[in-house]
C-alpha cells in the first residue's frame, strides 16, 4: 500500500533540527548525525518540508509493507 510520507535527502541534510521541532507526531529524529523520518508513523502532512531551510525534504508516495 502506498502512502504519502516525508523523505529526508540524507546526503544534503544540514542537521539543523527544524523539521524535528515542527513534526506534530514527533516521528523525525536524529540518526547518525542526520535527521530521518519513521515512515510507518509519518502522515505526510508536509510541515517539515515547508520549514526546511535546506529544502532537503520531499513528500513522496512510499510503499509500506
Amino acid at each position: 500500500m502506498a502512502k504519502r510520507k516525508a523523505v529526508v535527502m540524507e546526503n544534503e541534510c544540514v542537521a539543523c533540527g527544524t523539521c524535528e521541532k515542527v513534526c506534530p507526531l514527533g516521528v523525525i529524529s536524529v540518526y547518525k548525525g542526520l535527521y530521518a523520518v519513521v515512515a510507518e508513523q509519518c502522515v505526510g502532512c508536509g510541515r517539515c518540508k515547508m520549514v526546511c531551510p535546506a529544502s532537503v525534504i520531499e513528500i513522496k508516495e512510499v510503499e509500506l509493507s
